[in-house]
């Protein structure tokens, strides 16, 4: 009998330990998430005009949207181009400095230099690489006897050269989860597999990257949230122009707020991108869960 109340005490010890984090994650995520779907439902209010329940007419405003499509398209092909190319890059880099180099450590550093750096130095130091004439890009170009192209203005580059920008980011952020990944394996893998005459690729192929797999699920479920949340970038270099040839879906959801003041409209774009996420979230973990080969 006497072991009830000491259970009991526990628990409620936990509880009041779990409490702190508790209240912050219901006040700056779940409550949020549902004030935003709830004011979906209603039309932007002013002091003169409160709002109104609308139903699912901001959807059916979403649905006709041309721009909104637009963005969604831009941020399709900036996730294809982005997301396969940084994680490849990281797997590539951890490889590399994993194995035994000179200045190793340099090259670790080097490597994850752009990670640490803040969003609006990085588009300022490639806003100088991409400005007609006087940047980088169009200076080696010249020298090469090419001519001069505004890389930031053309509907036909400007979310290419986002794309390049996004990698360079982050290819090295995803470099130290594979460091990490691998400095955790055992070195009598690779032991036994030079014993029996496996090559690098060999071994690598099937054994070093099925491994690797728990890590890959964890980089690409942040490398698909990475996708879908670009926005300083965007205000420094392009503004989402030209005609949104760059604009993405969180920057959309950006300028409706705060540019044209239509905070409904803006919360259901923003429900729309959270059920995005979290459909290609849930995919991933059913599809992907069966590839992953746990050491």
């Amino acid at each position: 009998m006497s072991s009830v109340p000491k259970i009991s005490q526990r628990y409620v010890v936990g509880w009041l330990l779990l409490m702190p984090a508790a209240v912050l994650l219901a006040m700056f995520t779940h409550y949020p998430a549902v004030a935003t779907l709830a004011e979906s439902f209603f039309s932007s209010g002013s002091a003169i005009r409160p709002s109104e329940f609308v139903g699912l007419d901001n959807y059916r405003l979403m649905l006709d949207d041309e721009v909104f499509w637009k963005v969604l398209r831009n941020n399709a092909w900036f996730a294809v181009g982005t997301i396969p190319v940084s994680i490849g890059l990281a797997i590539l880099m951890a490889v590399w400095v994993n194995s035994r180099m000179p200045l190793q450590g340099f090259v670790r550093m080097c490597y994850f230099t752009p990670t640490v750096l803040p969003m609006i130095a990085v588009a300022n130091i490639w806003l100088f690489f991409y400005t007609p004439e006087i940047g980088l890009i169009d200076q080696i170009s010249g020298a090469l006897g090419f001519g001069s192209h505004n890389w930031l203005g053309d509907p036909d580059t400007v979310l290419g050269c986002i794309i390049v920008l996004a990698i360079w980011k982050e290819a090295g952020f995803f470099m130290i989860f594979y460091l990490a990944a691998l400095q955790a394996m055992s070195p009598e893998l690779e032991e036994a597999a030079q014993l029996e005459g496996a090559s690098r690729w060999y071994f690598f192929r099937r054994v070093t990257f099925p491994l690797l797999m728990p890590t890959t699920l964890f980089v690409l479920i942040n490398a698909v949230i990475n996708s879908f949340k670009l926005v300083d970038q965007l205000f420094i270099l392009t503004k989402g122009g030209p005609d949104n040839a760059s604009s993405l879906l969180l920057y959309y959801i950006y300028e409706v707020a705060f540019s044209f003041l239509d905070q409904s409209y803006a919360s259901t774009l923003t429900v729309v991108l959270l059920a995005i996420l979290a459909v290609i979230a849930i995919c991933q973990f059913v599809f992907l869960d069966k590839r992953i080969h746990y050491q």
